[in-house]
């Protein structure tokens, strides 16, 4: 076979006085038509190896050795002093190889319609007019299962969900059907029908084209199922590679051990925290959120008179595929959404559906800990200042305060005087999770908390919510597309499509006995570990 691309004894160092290395003596190969999964925890050096191959290193990183070939060019080989040109890689960007990222809302530009940032990508190596290149991201969109294309192709990223964003930029991604995509982790943002989804665009793409395709992720069953050879990284290394399933069944490092030992098991959560007596953390009823949109004379209701209760010491999780209106409800029930209808109650007490008549008493019962640690927090803040921001606001800061509510959350005095970038991915969340609690409230509404994470931090985090909750009596309103997390910690699950509730028990009988279509659909759109192939899951309209 001929390979796409070749990487050899690559060496990338921070640039500066003192050079620290990031990736040490990294080879690898990927070969036409097929499929390469590439894992390791954040800062392995796994996304830094793929971005040096496109020529896309960030700002203060440098290729210190190493070779690299495309599709047999040589783009980099620092021994015999050959360094391609930037105005030469980007007619190979998008041509020969292209790139899905991880985030799309950062990828995307805010200021442009969805359809026109397609349509400049159609355009970057095909000579067309800008109508037919309009009619040309319209078809991809369209392909990619986004439904009315045409007319939803006007609208801004913001206006389309991550999943729609994410489909945005795997249309761009296979515009010229290039010999090798790249994808770093494409779907950690996406609910698994969708994430199938995707995943089996990418793998029709590669059977059409016969392209290639580097697969960087930190889901095991994501490249179980998806991945022809799998390498692992580590402190900027591979320490194994070879044919995925001969790696999984039989992982010869130690490293390798403690990734699979991180997955979440197939099993329910032990013992429930609920606190009987206690007044409910949520109760809604009917409630309605409908949006304005551009261009339609009727609102979209995003919401259709869902009800739900939580209670104390309860973690309720809520599923459905990305536009379902499971992040609506949460914005309802936080007050950062007006409810259309319905009435909402925290700790027993009914607050406002209108935002501005919500007093300060009211939005206290209700916090958020988001999904993205890296963006969530101010980086010019201390985490002392962090956690003490809403005590501050509230006129309640105490020193002493913010030390307990660090310690709550496994962090101590020295982690105070840090800053954000000083912080891991797993502590970051920690500290979001105490500036959540700073205020006392009675429901935490927890969005995505652990899928920005590595496997064995979400491990960490998760049993950090499970001790908060069995001490404090919270309610937990927890949003997530990863079905196997759920499994573990939620009590009861709500599975949600089209903005309706259709299925609602507790988790043992979802995951057991479900009983709507749909709930079966998410559950045989899990990855599996074993690398069972699911069955097809073709492009519904969204």
């Amino acid at each position: 076979m001929n390979p796409v691309l070749r990487i050899e004894d690559l060496r990338i160092e921070t640039t500066g006085e003192a050079p620290r290395t990031l990736v040490d003596g990294v080879t690898l190969q990927v070969d036409r038509g097929e499929s390469l999964g590439v894992v390791g925890e954040s800062g392995s050096g796994k996304s830094l190896t793929v971005l040096a191959a496109l020529g896309l290193l960030p700002a203060g990183t440098r290729i210190a050795a190493g070779r690299i070939l495309l599709d047999e060019t040589v783009l980099v080989d620092t021994e015999a002093d050959i360094w391609m040109r930037e105005r030469e890689l980007r007619g190979l960007r998008g041509r020969t190889a292209a790139m899905v990222f991880q985030d799309p809302m950062s990828s995307l530009d805010p200021l442009r319609a969805v359809g026109a940032q397609v349509a400049a990508a159609v355009r970057v190596h095909q000579p067309m007019s800008r109508r037919a290149a309009r009619e040309r991201a319209v078809e991809l969109l369209t392909a990619v299962g986004v439904r009315d294309a045409a007319e939803r192709a006007a609208a801004r990223p913001h206006q389309w969900s991550g999943g729609m964003r994410q489909r945005a930029m795997i249309a761009m991604a296979i515009a010229h059907d290039p010999l090798l995509l790249i994808a770093d982790e494409p779907t950690t943002a996406l609910d698994v029908t969708v994430q199938a989804q995707v995943m089996d665009l990418l793998a029709e793409v590669r059977e059409r084209t016969g392209s290639a395709l580097v697969l960087i992720t930190h889901d095991l069953g994501l490249v179980a199922e998806n991945s022809d050879r799998l390498a692992v990284m580590h402190h900027g290394r591979v320490v194994e590679t070879g044919v995925t399933r001969a790696v999984l069944d039989n992982p010869a490092e130690d490293y390798t051990k403690r990734l699979m030992a991180a997955i979440p098991a197939e099993s329910e959560r032990s013992a429930s925290a609920v606190r009987p007596g206690e007044p409910d953390a949520l109760v809604a009823d009917g409630v309605v959120v409908e949006y304005r949109v551009h261009g339609r004379r009727q609102p979209v209701r995003a919401v259709d008179g869902v009800s739900l209760r939580i209670a104390a010491g309860e973690t309720v999780a809520v599923v459905g595929e990305s536009g379902c209106g499971k992040s609506s409800l949460a914005k309802a029930v936080l007050g950062v959404q007006p409810a259309a209808a319905g009435s909402i109650e925290l700790g027993g007490v009914a607050v406002h559906n209108e935002l501005a008549a919500r007093s300060a008493a009211e939005r206290e019962r209700a916090q958020i800990v988001f999904q993205d640690p890296y963006s969530a927090l101010d980086p010019r803040l201390t985490v002392h200042d962090l956690v003490a921001e809403p005590l501050r606001i509230r006129h309640a800061y105490d020193r002493g305060t913010v030390t307990r509510l660090l310690a709550d959350v496994g962090l101590d005095e020295q982690h105070g005087a840090r800053l954000p970038a000083q912080l891991s991915g797993g502590q970051r969340q920690r500290v979001g999770i105490a500036r959540a609690l700073a205020l006392r409230p009675r429901l935490l509404v927890l969005d995505e908390p652990v899928s920005a994470l590595d496997v064995s931090i979400q491990a960490q985090v998760l049993e950090l919510l499970d001790a908060l909750q069995r001490e404090h009596g919270l309610g937990y309103l927890f949003i997530s597309h990863d079905l196997g997390v759920v499994r573990s910690i939620a009590d009861r699950v709500v599975v949600m499509q089209e903005g309706r509730i259709v299925e609602e028990a507790p988790t043992a009988e979802i995951f057991t006995s479900p009983k709507h279509p749909f709930t079966r659909q998410l559950l045989d759109a899990v990855p599996r570990l074993d690398g069972a192939r699911r069955g097809a899951h073709p492009l519904p309209v969204s």
